[in-house]
């Protein structure tokens, strides 16, 4: 019985139908399942699908190489996902020339302390120079946060790991503080939903209201840019 299935599983795994089923199934699953839960504002949905997908991968034996190579015409979308978030952008671009001075000064320190508070951390603790550089871009969006990661010499799948934990984490965080703080203004919430939490804070402050959901993709996509920029930079001049 085993042999045959991982005689099935090998020809499965040959086209990438399989990846992308699970893929899809386990979005489908985790959105029905954090709709049924009430849709915490704690955690984001994407966690429930990210959980079912890796326990999918463990009980099948599938290696998560072989997953991502599969999966790999998903990620594809990523990008034009990305630049389609610029619609929004574009209606609320009246509220955000009102505010553009602020944003770009509270910006540059913002990106900069979202990579160098886990890289010091990690450093602290011993962590070697590929670690580093998996979690520097941890809050850039994941189209550009594989192209940085790649550049600094880090290990993908543990960015990826970076990403989600950061998003949720992102999510959680300022909901809290937003209620500790009676922070109301969509504009303040959907920026550091972005800026920290990349797409997941970004689909979180969609569900907030088209004012917080523009603002998290300028957020998302201005610390994108800086990060590209900055972090290489940065790299060079340490010597990591």
């Amino acid at each position: 019985m085993n042999s045959a299935w991982d005689g099935l599983r090998e020809q499965l795994l040959a086209t990438p139908m399989l990846a992308i089923g699970l893929t899809l199934a386990a979005f489908f699953a985790g959105g029905w399942l954090f709709a049924r839960l009430g849709k915490p504002s704690w955690c984001p949905g994407i966690l429930f699908s990210a959980m079912l997908l890796a326990t999918a991968l463990v009980v099948l034996g599938i290696d998560y190489t072989d997953y991502r190579a599969g999966a790999g015409w998903l990620m594809l979308l990523l990008g034009p996902a990305t630049v389609a978030l610029g619609v929004p952008l574009y209606q609320q671009l009246p509220r955000i020339r009102a505010v553009w001075k602020p944003l770009l000064i509270s910006l540059p320190p913002a990106a900069m302390l979202a990579a160098l508070y886990a890289v010091g951390i990690a450093w602290l603790l011993g962590a070697s120079p590929d670690v580093l550089a998996s979690l520097a871009p941890k809050s850039v969006t994941a189209p550009i946060a594989i192209g940085i990661t790649e550049q600094l010499g880090g290990v993908i799948p543990l960015m990826m790991g970076g990403l989600l934990i950061t998003g949720v984490v992102t999510t959680a965080c300022v909901g809290l503080l937003a209620r500790r703080l009676r922070l109301q203004d969509p504009r303040v919430l959907g920026f550091v939903l972005g800026v920290n939490g990349h797409v997941i804070g970004t689909v979180r402050a969609f569900e907030l209201g088209p004012t917080a959901g523009a603002f998290a993709s300028l957020g998302m996509s201005l610390t994108g840019i800086f990060s590209a920029l900055f972090l290489p930079l940065a790299w060079r001049l340490v010597g990591l």
